[in-house]
């Protein structure tokens, strides 16, 4: 069986954290591979879903999207093993990799920068034209 590993999007850098953090200086602080936690928030008052991220020196930077919290907040809070690490970061966010089968997630290939995207066609695939994040195939809850 193939390994389940995705990426999946960060956001919310622009916020502080509750201790005045800067996570936008964190992600600058992280490099690619290095494990990151993904900690449920159920008493979180904007979104009680939320799944926040946390580098290796256990700071905040930031969430996982709203569309995936749920669905991974809900196979950590079932108490599946989620392994993470630190992809990549960028101007509007940071990537992490995860696996769902409790291994260790295998980092992609770096994306070449002088790579064209096509960003005219919605067929491409791409979650964000204007970040050219491509994202991975979500396989079903029953896996």
């Amino acid at each position: 069986m193939p390994s389940r590993d995705l990426s999946l999007a960060v956001v919310g850098m622009a916020f502080p954290n509750k201790d005045g953090g800067n996570r936008q200086f964190e992600v600058a602080m992280c490099t690619p591979g290095e494990p990151v936690k993904l900690v449920p928030e159920p008493t979180n008052k904007a979104d009680p879903a939320a799944v926040a991220v946390y580098s290796a020196r256990n700071v905040q930077i930031g969430y996982l999207t709203a569309e995936r919290c749920v669905w991974i907040g809900g196979k950590l809070r079932q108490g599946q093993e989620i392994r993470a690490v630190f992809q990549e970061g960028s101007n509007k966010g940071a990537v992490i990799r995860v696996n769902l089968d409790g291994k260790d997630p295998a980092l992609p290939a770096p994306r070449s920068s002088s790579a064209p995207i096509n960003r005219g066609d919605p067929a491409a695939g791409l979650a964000d034209p204007d970040s050219g994040f491509w994202p991975d195939e979500v396989p079903p809850d029953d896996c």
